[in-house]
């Protein structure tokens, strides 16, 4: 598949689980297909254009990156909210007044905080308090990138534990596989696109793991400067002042490595780097049934609209996914 792959133009195709379904991200636009209680499918497909492909600035690497990353996440928050509301009618409705909707904005903002306590300030303090390399930049941050990694791992095994979770993972790998299977020119059929792997090398979970790498890298640097110019030990605090704000950044370059990876995969040392992610992977997808995949092509086909046959027949690779 790779040696076809070359010769091959890309095609902008993302995707994401979301809840009974998923969103596809295509040239243009992006749609999303659900099945609600009655089992149907159905689909919502709006227009949209990166602010990247509209001003020159936004284009420039690194920013590109930032404006991925935050583009990305309002669409996602958009369509799981759409699934939600679609797949769990009921809920809807009891969360349709005032103080349903506070607490959901508190809830956001509690994950918000959780997140950042535990894949941000504990490693942190964990490294510190634990094994006391507050003085040393390098190991300093590789000890803390490490528990930061250690903290994802234990947070996805935990949380795949649950039915919902497992149920969104099985959608994720329906989505891997109707990738591989419209870049290979399949016919769209849950039958076909069974056989294909749930592992796909472009997905966004590599992302998180670059991203993990790049702040060992990046903060370690930044610490070894701050060290030198104020010639006194860091502590916590300080560290969280100037790691915080560069997050966008260290998102920035992962977006730059993850996009070069996605065009060089027949390098050896771009295969070398996308095992992680494909390892990962191996937790946040689980095999589909064939109502799912009939949702993930769904959203697909309806993503690609009227020029649905203009790009159907394996004569593209998708450039990135989700």
């Amino acid at each position: 598949m790779k040696k076809n792959n070359e010769k091959k133009a890309t095609v902008l195709v993302g995707g994401q689980a979301v809840m009974e379904g998923v969103m596809m991200r295509t040239p243009g636009a992006y749609a999303t297909a659900v099945r609600n209680p009655d089992g149907e499918i159905v689909t919502e497909r709006k227009p949209f254009t990166s602010l990247s492909k509209k001003k020159k600035f936004y284009s420039r690497p690194v920013v590109r990156g930032v404006v991925s990353m935050v583009e990305s996440l309002k669409i996602g928050m958009e369509t799981l909210n759409f699934s939600a509301d679609i797949a769990y009618p009921e809920e809807k409705k009891q969360n349709e007044n005032f103080w349903s909707r506070a607490g959901g904005v508190l809830s956001t903002l509690f994950a918000i905080a959780l997140a950042v306590l535990l894949f941000v300030v504990a490693p942190m303090w964990v490294t510190e308090k634990l094994f006391g390399l507050r003085d040393t930049a390098v190991l300093f941050n590789i000890s803390a990138g490490a528990f930061r990694i250690v903290f994802f791992l234990l947070y996805l095994v935990i949380i795949s534990l649950m039915k919902d979770i497992r149920r969104l993972f099985s959608y994720h790998g329906a989505e891997h596989k109707t990738i591989y299977a419209f870049e290979s020119g399949e016919e769209l059929t849950p039958e076909n696109i069974r056989k294909y792997s749930r592992f796909h090398p472009r997905c966004g979970t590599s992302f998180l793991f670059i991203t993990m790498i790049n702040i060992i890298i990046i903060y370690a640097i930044l610490d070894a400067v701050v060290i030198y110019l104020t010639q006194s030990p860091l502590t916590i605090q300080t560290r969280l002042l100037y790691h915080i704000p560069f997050i966008p950044v260290v998102m920035g370059l992962g977006y730059e490595v993850l996009k070069f990876s996605s065009r060089h995969l027949d390098k050896w040392y771009v295969a070398w780097m996308t095992k992680p992610g494909l390892w990962l992977q191996r937790i946040t997808t689980r095999e589909p049934d064939a109502g799912m995949i009939e949702c993930a092509v769904a959203a697909l086909k309806t993503g690609f609209g009227d020029d649905w046959e203009k790009y159907k027949g394996g004569k593209f690779v998708a450039e990135a996914i989700e």
